[in-house]
């Protein structure tokens, strides 16, 4: 029985190859995995004391137990775990550091309903509460967050960051408070009677005291709008350089904008090409204008994603570049981006749905057009694979099958890698004529201009109405589109360097190509089939991983990878 056990092993070991079993900081990961969630489900209310006591305790302790593993005896993909947890504990506890200073200058405004927390650990275990004393508490508490409302006037003005802590805080309050009261309402028809009426009123005073203090920020680090409707929050330069380190991008923000430009000019000068091709001479944007009356009749912009879709796959198997699993090919399907969301996507998504941004009848007239122009198949036959496949589907497709306790997300991985795919088809002439170049510029145009509108913003240079003008005019962006650009940038759910991830990440994955494939290392198949196999992470730890790279536990971003 042993033996069949092992040969078993063995054959499972060799049948799907080192590089996908599980590295030597694999168990703890686990552990770490299953502890953190235990933790963030116990101490669910944000913003605590008793929260970021906790998980400061936490993160310390995994970093001791990470500390004390032999890392020198490590495979390579071991090291590298290791360097992405050191980096995960580190962080982890420098953004506590950061909450921990921001609630303590904001304390007095956010005090008041500190006693909620007390009846909410109470809570948790499912003491009994005294009905009437937990009533006259909480009306305490109102009387005491409507006179602070009051007197908020009085109060100094704080940052941006400080007035969304402080409203954070409060949040977390009100979470706590409807726990309670959840668990207890019906249950206990004491608590009930006497505590109904109490809650929703202190509920409702938190929430409009919560949006007083949203307004309590001083003039000078107030976000304004500049005509656009847009108010973001730009983080400044220390900010952008710490989270580039922590991106392990070794570059400055402006050395990033030196890079797009450079790339820019390079567009510029393959756009007059195919405008010349076309008959436009150096009025690219005449051509491009050509370009964009190509689109599709309303109602058939699903079948024509599909005939994209198809010539993309035909492109990739022809050239033998990646290993395409048969059920990632079956099972991606699509649905279409309703109008509301196109206000910040207004081209279309991918995955594992393929989300086709286009007019619907409820749309005015040149939203329609513009929805259409922006979306024609020229631009979109640009852009297909990176949405499907080699694109977002197979990454989300082949993470949940390997590697999968790499839990290191990161978009210069995830939009990197599916902007790689737009610069090797590009070498690979996958554009047919001069229209296609034309899609194809656009989009890395688009690219460029997203790093360079984004740090500049973030930099505090730039207007979002100078972004969307910017987009407009040197990349032809439609207006209603750029719009939409630019207020995903800076109001949807994305981070600071996400923008700048695509073409940034494209980069790190084409000078690991060159040193790989072009140096005649592995064949672009072997590559891109490996890349796909070690999950998400920074690309300067992918480089690590295929070209065995020595590390050391204090590793530091250095690769220079923009040639």
């Amino acid at each position: 029985m042993r033996a069949l056990t092992l040969f078993l092993f063995v054959v499972t070991f060799y049948s799907f190859g080192q590089t996908e079993m599980p590295s030597e900081v694999y168990p703890l990961i686990v552990q770490y995995e299953a502890d953190r969630g235990s933790l963030e489900r116990f101490y669910f209310v944000q913003g605590t004391q008793e929260r970021r006591d906790r998980f400061n305790q936490f993160y310390k302790d995994y970093l001791t137990r990470l500390q004390q593993l032999p890392f020198e005896s490590f495979s390579t993909g071991g090291k590298v775990d290791y360097i992405m947890m050191k980096r995960i504990f580190e962080n982890e506890l420098g953004l506590l550091a950061q909450e921990e200073k921001e609630a303590t200058q904001v304390s007095k405004l956010t005090a008041y309903a500190n006693p909620v927390y007390e009846i909410e650990k109470k809570r948790r275990r499912g003491l009994h509460l005294k009905s009437d004393e937990v009533a006259q508490q909480l009306n305490d508490i109102k009387k005491s967050v409507q006179g602070a409302m009051q007197k908020l006037a009085q109060e100094p003005n704080v940052t941006a960051a400080l007035a969304n802590r402080a409203a954070s805080i409060i949040g977390g309050q009100q979470a706590a408070l409807k726990s309670v009261y959840d668990f207890y309402e019906g249950y206990d028809p004491q608590f009930t009677w006497w505590v109904k009426r109490p809650y929703q009123q202190l509920d409702s005073v938190l929430t409009k005291y919560a949006n007083a203090l949203k307004t309590k920020i001083d003039s000078a680090t107030r976000p304004k709008d500049d005509g656009s409707g847009i108010i973001g929050n730009p983080i400044g330069r220390d900010e952008l350089l710490r989270l580039l380190q922590l991106e392990m991008i070794p570059y400055s923000p402006e050395e990033l904008v030196n890079i797009a430009n450079k790339e820019f000019a390079w567009c510029d000068a393959e756009l007059l090409k195919a405008s010349r091709e076309m008959g436009f001479g150096d009025n690219w944007k005449a051509a491009q204008e050509k370009v964009k009356q190509s689109y599709v009749p309303e109602g058939q912009q699903p079948e024509a994603m599909l005939k994209l879709y198809d010539e993309s796959i035909a492109f990739l198997k022809k050239n033998d570049l990646l290993t395409i699993p048969p059920i990632a090919e079956e099972t991606w399907r699509m649905r279409m981006i309703p109008p509301r969301q196109q206000l910040i996507s207004p081209f279309f998504l991918g995955g594992e749905v393929l989300q086709i941004s286009y007019p619907t009848d409820a749309m005015d007239h040149e939203a329609k057009l513009m929805s259409m122009r922006g979306n024609n198949p020229h631009f979109s036959r640009a852009t297909v694979h990176h949405e499907l496949i080699a694109g977002h589907h197979l990454q989300g497709f082949m993470n949940n099958r390997y590697k999968t306790y790499r839990h290191y997300r990161t978009p210069f991985w995830t939009e990197g890698w599916a902007l790689y795919w737009e610069l090797i088809l590009w070498d690979m002439n996958f554009p047919r004529g001069p229209e296609d170049k034309i899609g194809m510029l656009f989009w890395r145009m688009h690219r460029c201009a997203r790093i360079i509108f984004s740090l500049n913003y973030h930099l505090g240079k730039w207007t979002p109405q100078q972004c969307i003008d910017f987009l407009v005019d040197r990349v032809g962006f439609e207006r209603a589109n750029a719009e939409g650009e630019v207020r995903r940038s800076f109001t949807a759910n994305y981070g600071p360097l996400y923008q700048l991830a695509y073409m940034t990440g494209g980069f790190q994955f084409y000078a690991l190509k060159k040193e790989l494939v072009d140096s005649g290392k592995m064949t672009y198949k072997q590559f891109h089939d490996a890349v796909l196999r070690e999950n998400s992470m920074p690309v300067e730890m992918v480089r690590a991983i295929l070209t065995n790279q020595p590390l050391t536990r204090d590793f530091k971003t250095s690769w220079k990878f923009y040639k």
